[in-house]
């Protein structure tokens, strides 16, 4: 595992991960929001904001799927690394 930071700047999937975790946000702040009726005792709201508490688990999936693309370069830049390199062991003939 490498401790080295890349200058070229974010990884593949580090966008995914920030804008998931802003969608996660919305949708949790809409269940909040959502659910206060059920405590305040005042009528509840319109069906499109239960629709809007979806976004959590859509924030969810996006930023998995950063996570997933980010493992995957990942491993893409390993393998391509450990191609340009000689054994680090030769047999002894």
């Amino acid at each position: 595992m490498s401790n080295e930071t890349q200058s070229a700047g974010a990884r593949a999937g580090d966008r995914l991960v920030q804008a998931g975790a802003i969608i996660f946000f919305i949708g949790a702040v809409a269940t909040l929001v959502t659910v206060a009726p059920l405590f305040l005792g005042t009528h509840p709201f319109p069906s499109i904001a239960y629709a809007v508490c979806m976004l959590m688990g859509v924030g969810f999936i996006v930023a998995a799927a950063g996570l997933l693309r980010s493992i995957a370069d990942q491993r893409r830049r390993a393998r391509a690394a450990m191609a340009g390199q000689a054994p680090a062991v030769t047999p002894a003939a």
